[in-house]
């Protein structure tokens, strides 16, 4: 794991953010700084994304890269669900500094790339992305609710390419 602290937003009157990155997926490669460029980004752009900057919950970040059998666990554990998935996003409590954990599948994020003619990179940051607006209260169950996700996912996902911040992920092939 390793800890980036983040500049605090132009708007905001709160510390810098600490972001804890793991990789918990074998074959998947990336720039840690990289990755935490888009949670810098990310919260210091919330009106470009559609948001009120006190949508934005305060304190630390965790963000966990795992492998389809790994998060299908998880999405056992604590949503009764034993399928795979692509992101679970745990709430934190931002008055004990704590403002959640996004655990994200790269197997997913691979698999539907592929099969979609898409980046894997940029599938992996939209599934970032997804998290991070779930965290901002954003919810995708309902049909109305899950466009408006989508439309703040799409600026959210043009303010990271215009910055040039989509990291380069790889996946190495499996021996």
């Amino acid at each position: 794991m390793s800890r980036s602290p983040l500049p605090a937003t132009a708007t905001a009157r709160r510390p810098a953010r600490v972001v804890e990155i793991a990789n918990r997926h074998p074959r998947l490669r990336f720039k840690r700084a990289a990755v935490a460029r888009i949670i810098a980004l990310l919260d210091s752009h919330p009106t470009e994304i559609g948001l009120k900057p006190a949508a934005i919950p305060a304190g630390e970040l965790s963000l966990v890269f795992l492998t389809d059998p790994d998060l299908a666990r998880l999405h056992d554990d604590f949503l009764e669900d034993p399928t795979t998935t692509d992101v679970i996003t745990f709430e934190g409590d931002p008055q004990h500094g704590v403002a959640g954990e996004i655990c994200v599948s790269a197997d997913t994020a691979a698999a539907y790339a592929q099969e979609h003619g898409r980046d894997f990179s940029t599938e992996l940051t939209l599934y970032v992305v997804h998290g991070w607006l779930h965290l901002t209260g954003h919810d995708d169950l309902v049909p109305a609710k899950k466009r408006a996700m989508r439309r703040a996912e799409g600026r959210a996902m043009r303010v990271l390419q215009t910055a040039g911040a989509v990291p380069e992920f790889s996946l190495r092939r499996a021996p």
